[in-house]
């Protein structure tokens, strides 16, 4: 009979693991306006197919226009209130609140907006690939007024 007393058993440390919020790793590029931290990445954990972590922006406070190429992302608004512009030249905007969540289709330039002049705005981010890219655009110039856009669908509408 084998003596198993020395074999570590499977899934230990290749299975499930927690990142503490409070040891996020702020070594991912970065957008001006906010501040990102890594959480699930390659490095990190070890993903294959998903990058996910945090952004925090300041209030009143704006990022920079950029896009994360060929990736899909979900913002979770956690805390307070974001406006987003999106668009050729940020000419489309939507505003989310806390526990809504936010899609942005691959290549398409946007901005969050911190929409709260007294707090934090607080989200989580999840990407479709285990590393994080971001495109810095400085080449938009911004129309004055966006359009305000509501996303329905076939089964939710717009409200009243």
């Amino acid at each position: 009979m084998a003596d198993d007393t020395n074999v570590e058993p499977r899934w230990k440390h290749d299975g499930v693991r927690v990142i503490k919020g409070d040891s996020l790793d702020s070594n991912t590029p970065q957008t001006p306006g906010m501040f990102r931290q890594a959480a699930i990445n390659h490095a990190r954990v070890g993903a294959q197919k998903i990058w996910a972590g945090k952004v925090d922006i300041e209030p009143n406070a704006k990022t920079g226009v950029h896009h994360h190429g060929e990736l899909e992302s979900v913002i979770f608004v956690v805390r307070g209130h974001a406006r987003m512009r999106w668009g050729e030249q940020l000419e489309f905007v939507a505003e989310a609140y806390p526990g809504d969540f936010i899609y942005v289709p691959p290549y398409v330039p946007h901005q969050e907006i911190n929409a709260d002049p007294d707090n934090v705005l607080e989200c989580v981010l999840v990407r479709s690939d285990n590393e994080a890219v971001v495109v810095n655009i400085d080449t938009i110039d911004p129309v004055e007024q966006p359009e305000e856009v509501y996303w329905v669908d076939p089964i939710h509408k717009a409200p009243e």
